[in-house]
């Protein structure tokens, strides 16, 4: 038998220990209150080419240009106007293209492109964009040229987990604008890698502005090479 003291000691105990188990079974109802919370959604990251200082200093422009129509660029694969920066597999499926979740450019790619490239080749020739510039021109100087840009591959392709690489492939076809319609002039097909510095979205971006500049500088010189 027990005696009085012992009982009230063990009822007591009793007591403390059902308070603790409430006092935990309290804590993880909160936590479970707060973990269905919706959580804060992450921030998308925006990119774009950075300043156009930052590109080679064209040479002097040629006294003899004439105004060039740069038509908008178009994608091949992709929407024109998706602002997605993607990026391939090459060790698994070279194929797909994936698009970054949280990051993305700041305007549609092929706009950032045709922005570029405007900035670059207007370092040696008037540049004009869409049809309307050239209906003006036709009134002004003749037959303009036409310059058309499709878009291959713009994307990063990396080789393994740790190396990739900023990859722009297009097709350029350039013509001339006459009352009868265009006349076929030339195509070349431009190609630029440049290695990436990490291998996320932020690597994506430098390294695919960076393989830009490059092919606008191609496109540059292959065009005064066709006398425009």
């Amino acid at each position: 038998m027990f005696s009085t003291t012992q009982r009230v000691a063990q009822h007591a105990l009793r007591l403390q220990t059902a308070g603790r188990l409430a006092l935990a079974a309290a804590a993880v109802a909160v936590l479970a209150a707060c973990s269905a919370l919706p959580q804060k959604p992450q921030p998308v990251a925006r990119y774009d080419f950075g300043p156009v200082q930052a590109l080679k200093a064209p040479s002097a422009p040629s006294a003899n240009a004439e105004p060039l129509v740069l038509a908008n660029v178009r994608a091949a694969g992709v929407p024109d106007a998706s602002a997605a920066i993607y990026y391939r597999l090459a060790y698994a499926d070279v194929r797909e293209l994936r698009p970054y979740t949280q990051a993305s450019w700041a305007l549609p790619a092929m706009q950032l492109i045709q922005q570029r490239m405007r900035d670059v080749l207007s370092g040696q020739r008037a540049v004009v964009l869409d049809d309307d510039g050239a209906n003006q021109l036709m009134r002004k100087s003749g037959y303009p040229a036409m310059l058309r840009l499709e878009v291959v591959d713009f994307s990063q392709v990396f080789d393994s987990a740790q190396s990739s690489q900023g990859v722009l492939r297009m097709r350029a076809t350039l013509s001339e604008i006459t009352p009868k319609g265009e006349r076929w002039l030339a195509q070349q097909v431009f190609n630029a890698q440049q290695p990436a510095a990490s291998a996320d979205a932020a690597g994506a971006a430098a390294a695919l502005a960076a393989a830009t500049d490059q092919v606008a500088q191609q496109l540059d010189t292959w065009l005064r090479e066709q006398g425009r």
